[in-house]
């Protein structure tokens, strides 16, 4: 009997409940038995587990690197996907290793070259991948500096923090006075250069921002699956031009982002983005984990998730090539159960071997095939972290 395989997910994306979804549904009809932590008691990841805990609060990165050696150890993992802190985590890469844990995350000094935006867009140029202009700005100064070259240009200026994931911190600068018209509707991320600047003079820590020109449509992200020998396994991209996503397979995305996993041996699951400066694509980030929407390439028949522990488990799954493109979607909000008691808990014990899709049923009883995502599933990711964009 093959034995059932233990992943863990540590303080992960609201999101990653579909990529625990598609392990159990995998195309090998593996066992899959999935433990998950956080800090937030009402994370859906916790209730989507089959054990749960809260993580301690304030530990320093070696504190957790500890704390997560003692959870693989006790808790049996066979494969951890290391989000909060994946640098000190992979880093110790050999003693998880001891404690018979692969990690899915690439090496130590990939990770490191992504940490800062400005190291990597200085990295990924001198393989002659295409990036846009930037400037970092610590200071006022720098940021007026930086701003009145890129509008002498004719570009809009934005900014965003020179380290961080996502759209977190990105704003877009307006020369407009501040007005009653920005406080109607939703709010915006646009600011008014005059108040950004007032800002930065009476701060008393100091920032580091990436200033740069306001990229446009459409944004493509490629996820890509990376062998230890730095061979791209997968590669697809996914396309968001508004509400509309959709798919590619366009070698102007694709040849870019293998450069990049390859070159720098981003190991395992990367996601790494692309908007249109001008005419041509040029880098926006790369993100050494798996993406917030991964799952959505169920829909052109993959399960990228159970490709990825495969791969980690030592069980090569050769190169994967998608037997169709899926059409066009959007995403919407939908609900999702939560622990209806604290932690920590469990499910209930079972006897023998874990099914393989253990998952709960749609609202008319369907499932879905092995590797696939029900619609109701799909429709529910619309927390979806793409983020805004520079």
């Amino acid at each position: 009997m093959v034995s059932r395989v233990r992943v863990w997910l540590n303080r992960t994306y609201a999101e990653n409940v579909f990529f625990m979804d598609q392990l159990r549904r995998n195309p090998s009809d593996r066992a899959v038995e999935i433990h998950a932590t956080h800090g937030d008691p009402d994370s859906p990841v916790l209730a989507a587990a089959d054990t749960a805990e809260l993580e301690p609060e304030d530990l320093s990165p070696a504190g957790y690197v500890e704390y997560a050696l003692d959870q693989c150890a006790r808790r049996g993992i066979d494969v951890f996907v290391p989000r909060l802190h994946q640098s000190a985590i992979v880093a110790h890469r050999a003693e998880f290793a001891a404690a018979g844990t692969a990690l899915l995350a690439p090496p130590r000094e990939a990770v490191a070259v992504f940490e800062d935006k400005v190291i990597a867009y200085e990295a990924v140029r001198s393989i002659g991948v295409p990036v846009p202009p930037w400037w970092r700005a610590r200071t006022a100064d720098e940021l007026v500096a930086a701003v009145e070259e890129l509008e002498a240009a004719g570009h809009r200026a934005c900014f965003k923090p020179a380290s961080g994931a996502g759209g977190v911190g990105f704003r877009v600068i307006t020369r407009s006075p501040f007005s009653v018209a920005q406080l109607s509707g939703f709010p915006s991320p646009y600011v008014p250069l005059d108040l950004v600047l007032a800002a930065l003079r009476r701060a008393e820590e100091p920032v580091d921002w990436l200033v740069m020109p306001r990229l446009e449509q459409p944004e493509v992200s490629v996820d890509c699956l990376t062998g230890p020998d730095n061979r791209v396994r997968l590669a697809v991209g996914r396309t968001k031009n508004g509400r509309r996503r959709g798919f590619t397979l366009h070698e102007q995305w694709l040849e870019p982002a293998r450069r990049i996993a390859e070159g720098f041996g981003l190991h395992h699951l990367s996601n790494i983005q692309f908007r249109m400066f001008g005419d041509r694509p040029v880098l926006m980030d790369v993100n050494t984990r798996p993406a917030g929407g991964l799952h959505q390439l169920s829909l052109c028949g993959v399960n990228a998730p159970w490709a990825a522990v495969q791969l980690a488990l030592g069980e090569d799954p050769g190169e994967i090539v998608p037997p169709f493109l899926g059409q066009d979607y959007t995403v919407v909000s939908g609900p999702r159960p939560l622990r209806p008691v604290s932690l920590p808990q469990q499910r209930p014990a079972v006897s023998g071997p874990l099914p393989a899709v253990p998952a709960p049923a749609g609202p008319a009883g369907e499932t879905g095939a092995p590797g696939a995502l029900p619609r109701q599933d799909l429709a529910a990711s619309a927390s979806h972290r793409t983020g805004p964009a520079a």
